[in-house]
């Protein structure tokens, strides 16, 4: 099976190809892209493979912009740092999509998908419910937050804010000035309205600003423990299965 990987941060490209390589033995990955340019030109020039693996946003762009100007047959199956709801629009003309980072288990039920559909799937992807999702993704990221301190209501810019994170079953924001607010949001669904070029989900528990973090140390289990710039006494660890991803946005 030959496979194309569309795919801008260089370390989760070849995750997912071990990944890849590790459910499928006869898989062959073509080429790992980075940008809507050269998948339009690879695509120009190479034949269609069996199945593309396709990254949401690029480092030149949405990758819907790829079918604007080349027509594509092959299944795709989407990968993304995007929350659920944004993309229900247009999973119907997908395999699937999965969620950074990528699970094992979730990536071999996208593959069964993919070997169970593969015959059905024969026609271009239509450009009408392209354009939808990416006007649903081309949307702007929150710039504030309104949250209650006793009986008044504050709006907090997103640039004061630290980070993110849950406990006791709520959310909280911290902020420069060393305070915490309560929110009406889960920590999933702030993961996906703020940045995430500036906020990444580093485990269950905390989504950080890039710029809060004061000191990055190797921890057990091949993780990490963060240190934040300000007075705040925890020093949340980084999910193994989310290094190398954290890696690589800190490189970005």
């Amino acid at each position: 099976m030959q496979i194309l990987i569309i795919e801008d941060e260089r370390l989760a490209a070849n995750r997912l190809e071990k990944l890849i390589l590790s459910c499928e033995s006869d898989a062959q990955v073509l080429a790992k892209i980075d940008s809507v340019e050269k998948s339009v030109e690879w695509l120009k020039k190479n034949p269609e493979p069996n199945l593309i693996f396709m990254d949401i946003q690029l480092a030149d762009g949405l990758s819907f912009e790829i079918f604007e100007h080349t027509s594509i047959t092959s299944p795709i199956i989407f990968t993304t740092a995007y929350d659920e709801y944004a993309l229900k629009a247009f999973k119907v003309n997908s395999i699937d999509y999965l969620l950074k980072p990528i699970d094992k288990e979730e990536l071999e039920r996208a593959l069964n998908k993919f070997h169970d559909l593969l015959p059905k799937n024969t026609q271009p992807y239509p450009l009408d419910q392209m354009a939808t999702v990416m006007q649903m993704l081309s949307t702007t990221y929150k710039n504030r937050f309104l949250v209650k301190t006793g009986e008044h209501i504050k709006s907090i810019a997103v640039d004061e804010i630290l980070f993110f994170f849950s406990r006791d079953k709520a959310t909280y924001c911290h902020t420069v000035d060393n305070r915490n607010y309560l929110l009406d949001y889960s920590l999933e669904q702030i993961d996906g309205l703020v940045d995430p070029k500036v906020y990444f989900r580093v485990n269950r528990k905390y989504l950080v600003r890039i710029e809060s973090i004061k000191d990055i140390i190797s921890y057990s289990n091949s993780r990490l423990k963060l240190k934040f710039k300000n007075e705040h006494t925890e020093e949340p660890v980084v999910s193994r299965d989310r290094v190398s991803d954290f890696k690589a946005w800190l490189d970005r």
